[in-house]
């Protein structure tokens, strides 16, 4: 996967910032939000459409687009550059196979020495109970 080719499928717009900054903020639009479209991209294949699609649907709107807005900083170049690198590394980790977990069992020795650990401290508590006669 080429970044350049990734990025140019970024839509970019510009809204005005909120937060401190007085006038400034109502005049400028510093705020970035990126919107990448995973369905419709031509550099991702089939195989990686569906990785994304599985790994990433808690991120993507009903049309399957990824979403980012940065608003970190007072200029819209900054906040483009930190956009596109959220964006990009989102797309990286989603591309990401999770290990399958293999189901193990605790062994007998494992297993021996928590039951008797368990009887020691059943008998530690016993010790402590008033006897009534």
């Amino acid at each position: 996967m080429n970044k350049e080719q990734i990025i140019k499928e970024f839509t970019f717009t510009a809204v005005r910032s909120s937060g401190a900054g007085g006038q400034h903020v109502n005049k400028t639009s510093s705020k970035i939000v990126v919107r990448f479209n995973v369905e419709n991209s031509s550099v991702l294949t089939d195989e990686e459409k569906e990785l994304i699609l599985k790994n990433l649907a808690n991120k993507l709107n009903k049309e399957n687009d990824l979403i980012m807005t940065c608003e970190e900083s007072r200029s819209q170049h900054k906040n483009k550059e930190i956009a596109i690198t959220k964006v990009y590394t989102l797309i990286l980790n989603g591309l990401k196979v999770k290990k399958l977990r293999k189901a193990t069992k605790p062994s007998k020795k494992a297993n021996r020495k928590r039951l008797e650990k368990k009887a020691k401290h059943a008998l530690k508590k016993a010790n402590r109970k008033k006897l009534d006669y």
